[in-house]
This record gives C-alpha cells, sequence and structure tokens, in this order.
C-alpha cells in the first residue's frame, strides 16, 4: 500500500461512513491517531471510533498528496459534511474538543468543514500507524 492508495481507501470509507471499510485499511494491530494524544489500537478500536461518522450526511473527502515514499506518506484533506443529530451533534462536540458554533433554538444543524494533515506508514498492503491532524469550522454560507 502507498498514501495515494490509503487515501483512497480513506476516501472511500468516509463517504460511505463504513466503520468495517475503514478498519480493513489496517492491519491487525494498527493505530489511527486521531489527536496527538488519542489513539485507538486494533481492529475493534478502529471500527468503534468510526462509527462516529454516523453523525454526518452528505460527507465529501477531498485530498492532495504532499509527500510519498516507500513506506510512508503524507497527504492534506478536507472534509466537509452535514450534522445528522442535535443531540449526539453535541454530545460529540463536547467529546473531542469541537466548539460548537454559534446557533439558536431552531437554527438548522451546521455544515461543518475538516481540514487536516495525515501521516501513514504502511506495512504490506495495509497502513500500520496514521496520525492526524486537524481543525473543524461551521461552514460558511
Amino acid at each position: 500500500m502507498n498514501i495515494e492508495q490509503f487515501m483512497h481507501g480513506y476516501k472511500a470509507a468516509w463517504e460511505r461512513r463504513d466503520p468495517a471499510m475503514f478498519a480493513a485499511l489496517f492491519v491487525p494491530d494498527g493505530e489511527y491517531h486521531n489527536t496527538p494524544f488519542q489513539v485507538q489500537r486494533g481492529t475493534a478500536q478502529l471500527v468503534e471510533y468510526w462509527k462516529r461518522v454516523e453523525l454526518q450526511e452528505d460527507v465529501r473527502v477531498g485530498f492532495e498528496i504532499l509527500a510519498s515514499a516507500a513506506g510512508s506518506g503524507v497527504a492534506h484533506w478536507r472534509t466537509t459534511y452535514q450534522v445528522a443529530s442535535e443531540e449526539l451533534f453535541q454530545i460529540w462536540a463536547k467529546s473531542t474538543g469541537t466548539s460548537l458554533p454559534p446557533r439558536k433554538p431552531g437554527d438548522p444543524l451546521p455544515r461543518m468543514v475538516l481540514d487536516g494533515v495525515l501521516h501513514a506508514t504502511f506495512s504490506g498492503e495495509r497502513c500500520a500507524v496514521a496520525r492526524i491532524w486537524w481543525h473543524s469550522l461551521p461552514q460558511q454560507g
């Protein structure tokens, strides 16, 4: 596997909101560092973490490869999605440190933009370790 193959799989898993597809990108004891201080290890934790994409609808993922080497690579990615549930969004936002956009009662749920960088190392045909750094904001008009 290389960074381009991984990113195509990452994009497909996210847009399809498919936790099993996401986990299949990794070796059985693979690691996904979704922040510098939090890591999911192994298939069960990867699947459980990726279930949070169920909070997202109309997901669109784009990426560009910044660096590619034998066994590793770096990509810039950008994702937009429509928040699917008020209650679940507030739980998710508070648990991940995402700041809630200012809203009045009855306002529609926001469309969010996530912008980040991913560094991955590979072992054969799967990812061994992926680390992401990202920020999220409500999409402007």
